[in-house]
Order: C-alpha cells, then sequence, then structure tokens
C-alpha cells in the first residue's frame, strides 16, 4: 500500500514538473525572441523588412492561381471629393440612404449596408420586409467595385445587375422594378436629380441601377497598418502581427484562397460548411450553375477590415474570430462526401481539397489573428444626407 501510494505521488510529481517546464519553454521562447515554433523572431523579421518580392516562397498548392499581397494605393483627396460631388454619385448616394426604394418605405440599401458598421449589418442573415429573416450573411460593400462576381454564389456579374435582386426580393426590399421608376417620377427633386446626372428628367430603372452602382463604387477600404508596412514602415507590426504574416503566407496556408491587394481569389469553394441535409443546409454555387461539382460552394470573401465585418462566412454562424480559426485548423473534411457517397449521391457535397489539417497551436493562432487585426483599418464612417430629395 505505501508503495503504491508513493508511486502515485511520484507520478504526480513528474507530471507537475512536466508542467512547469512546458510554461518555462513556453514563457522563455517569448522573452529570448522566439516564435512558439522555434523561429527567431528578429530572423523573421529582417526576412519581412524587406521588398516583397524578396519574402520567403509562400505555401501554396501546385495548380493555385495567386498574387502576392499588396498595399492599398494612398486615397487622392482632391480626386475622390470630386468624384463623391458628380451628379452620378449624388443620385446614388441619395437613393442608397432612401427607403422609398422599397415597397414599405421603410428599408433602405443602407438598412443592411450600413456605413456605421464597414458597410454591412453585424447581424447572422439580413432582416427585410416584413422581418423576414434571409438565409445568408450581409457581406460588406468596402472595395465592391473590385469583385468580379457578386453575392456569396456570384449570380450577378456587374454592380448595375447586383442591385436588382435585394431591391426586388421578398425577403428584403420587396419593391416592384417596373413600379419603382413611377414612384420616383412623382418627386420633382429626384427628377431633377436625374437630369444633371443622365440629360433627362424621366426616371427609369436603368437610371437607378446606374446611380447605385455608381455609389457604390466610391466605397472602399482606407490603408491599414499593413499597408503601411508594406510601404517600409516596419514599425507599423509588432513582432506577433510579423509572425501572423508569416504563418498566413505559410503553415496556416490562407495565402491560397486569400491573396492579393484584396485578399481573395474571387473564385467558389466549399470549405466544409454546406450542413448537407441539415437545418443549415445551402447548396450555395450549385443553385446557379446547376453543375454537382459547385455544391456547397461560395464566394471567398475579402478579408480587408475583416475584423470590422463579423459575424463571418455564407451564414454569418461564426462571431468568435479563434474558435473560427480553430474550425480552419482541423481542415474542415468532416463532412466531405466519400467515393461511395458521391456515386449514390451526386450532390453530396465534396470539401476542396485545399482545406487540410494545419497543426496551428493556440499561440500561432493568436498570432494570426493577430495579423488579421492589422490589416482591418479605422473605420471611415460617411455620413448620410441630411435630407432625402423630397418636394417641398
Amino acid at each position: 500500500m505505501l508503495i503504491f501510494v508513493g508511486m502515485r505521488k511520484m507520478k504526480f510529481f513528474v507530471a507537475a514538473c512536466l508542467l512547469i517546464i512546458t510554461c518555462l519553454l513556453h514563457f522563455s521562447f517569448r522573452e529570448i525572441g522566439y516564435t512558439s515554433s522555434g523561429i527567431k523572431l528578429d530572423s523573421l523579421r529582417n526576412l519581412y523588412e524587406k521588398p516583397v518580392a524578396q519574402w520567403p516562397k509562400p505555401n501554396v498548392d501546385n495548380g493555385v492561381k495567386w498574387e502576392e499581397l499588396k498595399a492599398l494605393p494612398e486615397i487622392d483627396s482632391k480626386k475622390y471629393f470630386a468624384t463623391m460631388e458628380s451628379p452620378e454619385v449624388v443620385l446614388g448616394k441619395n437613393l442608397f440612404f432612401d427607403p422609398i426604394l422599397s415597397g414599405s418605405n421603410q428599408i433602405s440599401c443602407s438598412s443592411c449596408h450600413n456605413p456605421q458598421t464597414s458597410w454591412a449589418d453585424k447581424l447572422e442573415v439580413s432582416i427585410g420586409h416584413d422581418h423576414a429573416a434571409g438565409n445568408r450573411n450581409t457581406p460588406s460593400l468596402l472595395n465592391v467595385k473590385e469583385r468580379k462576381t457578386f453575392f456569396w454564389d456570384g449570380r450577378a456579374t456587374t454592380l448595375e445587375d447586383q442591385v436588382k435582386s435585394p431591391i426586388e426580393a421578398h425577403n428584403e426590399m420587396a419593391m416592384n422594378l417596373k413600379e419603382l421608376p413611377a414612384k420616383l417620377n412623382k418627386i420633382k427633386a429626384y427628377k431633377k436629380l436625374v437630369k444633371e446626372a443622365y440629360g433627362t428628367d424621366k426616371i427609369t430603372f436603368d437610371h437607378v441601377a446606374k446611380a447605385l452602382a455608381g455609389f457604390q463604387r466610391t466605397l472602399t477600404s482606407r490603408r491599414s497598418r499593413f499597408d503601411r508596412f508594406l510601404n517600409g514602415e516596419y514599425k507599423q507590426l509588432s513582432d506577433k502581427e510579423v509572425e501572423g504574416l508569416h504563418l498566413f503566407r505559410t503553415k496556416a496556408r490562407c495565402i491560397n484562397c486569400h491573396n492579393g491587394q484584396y485578399f481573395t481569389d474571387e473564385q467558389f469553394h466549399n470549405i466544409g460548411l454546406t450542413y448537407y441535409k441539415r437545418k443549415y443546409q445551402d447548396l450555395g454555387r450549385y443553385n446557379i450553375t446547376k453543375d454537382p461539382n459547385d455544391v456547397g460552394k461560395f464566394r471567398t470573401p475579402s478579408l480587408r477590415d475583416v475584423m470590422n465585418t463579423n459575424p463571418w462566412m455564407h451564414n454569418g454562424l461564426f462571431d468568435n474570430i479563434t474558435g473560427l480559426l480553430n474550425l480552419y485548423n482541423s481542415g474542415m473534411q468532416m463532412n466531405t462526401a466519400k467515393p461511395e457517397q458521391k456515386a449514390a449521391d451526386p450532390l453530396h457535397p465534396v470539401t476542396d481539397p485545399l482545406m487540410k489539417k494545419l497543426n496551428l497551436t493556440k499561440d500561432e493562432i493568436q498570432a494570426v489573428v493577430a495579423f488579421l487585426e492589422s490589416i482591418t483599418a479605422t473605420q471611415y464612417k460617411m455620413n448620410r444626407p441630411e435630407q432625402l430629395p423630397r418636394d417641398k
């Protein structure tokens, strides 16, 4: 009995010692300037305090078309304000914030794309006409002029085409597109704005679409600390953020999909969140193309200002960035179809092979979070029109 008790105490003592040693090693790594994976922080910083062309090679899979990360340009204030004062943009801004575009006269484009919340709405899914809930998260309109397709499923290819869907959708603005021009033509103030923008005072829906698209093209991200780092202001990023940048491009594999100036490949991927035959099922791109290979695919969102645009994902179910990165860390292959399942059911989703188990440590995940903070700029909260176009 005494020997048994002694062995238990010895095991407890050894376990306690191992825990203490592990903690000491963990803290000593940070204190003496190493990452959790043993890379010297000074060496890592030296690698990235160089022109981008000289950075370490990223971890990109064969066949992936990618672009290196790139800074946003400085905003030409004179040009920007001249654009904001142009007749088309003035008209578009008024229309964007005007609930008259909805069937109820209570919902505007800005109801879901709020300038106070980075041009999204901070809700899981959009809420529209008669408080009807959609089934997808509202994307931010920041940098929308750079998108190749629109909506999570890419069903529109131009901004002018994109504006039609939310205006006429029964669970969004619920406005008959054929009736909207007649509604606007009754307001002399709008007829005047259309005359200034397009040379005619007879308002058509084409005018509405062009003006809304023109205004949305002015919505751009401000430069972040990461942009300034890319331009040589190397003190803008902390050691932890530089570590996160390195992980983003290498071990975490983010750059396979989130690359270029806007951190998106503009492609569609199934990352394992289709919820096939479950409560949150959404077949994504397949609903547009009817190609079984597109089941569960959604457009890669831009990560510009990502920390201001939560909740995340096409269904808005994730509001904790660490938890979300933990999901990616798992590889997300748990629901992918096996060959026999795909043969029996062509619509059974297959998770993109780009999704792989990452084996990131907790510290490494927090470093990636820190980097995402660095690419999130200070919000520019555009003022709403002081008075909407109405006849006195």
